[in-house]
């Protein structure tokens, strides 16, 4: 399995407190089956400023204790960019963080606030697109506006988007509901990518194989490939060809 959406690197958002943790929570991931990891902190303008510099800092550091301890992985970084104009001027400066470059595209992950979809949120999302790079669009199962009216989902499903679904929302985790919406949202085939999202060793560590199981109870082996390894490898593999 291949994992491109956690809070690993140590003290730079509210994952990780500090390399001791960010090394178990490798290390807990490849005892559950991920040989791959895309670690994703949070580019929160104003709250989390983790723009490329910092990134590549933190993820450098992690890289070389993961090679001291022999552990079994391996490791490229990205960023989850909460949605935000600032997205505009990165984009204009060539800053912003990306996964690979898959089809004639580079893909991103994007967060939209909890609580709701934001105005205006389908022209920034246009704007990505106009540049050839398509939206990754995190838990969308976890969204209190897609929760009040799952539909709202379509537009971005209709841009191009893709949509990355937390694991533990597909076991249950996070409540009912996100459950509920989260296996809808896969039985409709608009999700392509389960991912941990993980953030601590306790309430949100980086476990996919509960998940996986699941998904190939519910929808097949053959989804199970797609969502859980085939999409994530596609658009993150140039990352690890560096």
């Amino acid at each position: 399995m291949i994992d491109i959406h956690c809070h690993i690197l140590p003290g730079i958002d509210d994952g990780a407190k500090d390399m001791v943790e960010a090394l178990a929570l490798i290390n807990l991931a490849v005892e559950d089956g991920v040989t791959r990891i895309v670690v994703t902190p949070h580019l929160h303008f104003g709250r989390f400023n983790n723009y490329l510099p910092v990134i590549e800092s933190s993820f450098l550091a992690l890289q070389e204790e993961v090679n001291k301890e022999k552990i079994q992985v391996e490791l490229a970084y990205a960023a989850e960019v909460r949605l935000d104009s600032e997205i505009l001027s990165l984009l204009a400066s060539n800053q912003l963080p990306l996964y690979g470059r898959y089809n004639n595209q580079q893909f991103m992950l994007l967060e939209f606030p909890h609580s709701h979809i934001p105005a205006g949120s389908e022209l920034l999302v246009k704007h990505l697109l106009k540049h050839n790079i398509t939206p990754v669009i995190a838990h969308p199962e976890r969204n209190r506006d897609l929760l009040k009216s799952p539909d709202k989902i379509k537009p971005f499903a209709r841009l191009g988007c893709w949509f990355q679904v937390t694991a533990s929302s597909i076991t249950g985790h996070f409540g009912e509901d996100c459950q509920a919406l989260a296996l809808s949202y896969i039985e409709q085939d608009l999700i392509q990518i389960v991912a941990s999202d993980a953030h601590n060793l306790k309430r949100r560590p980086p476990l996919l194989s509960k998940a996986r199981r699941k998904i190939t109870e519910l929808f097949g082996e053959e989804q199970a490939q797609k969502l859980f390894y085939d999409n994530p490898y596609n658009i993150t593999a140039s990352l690890f060809e560096l």
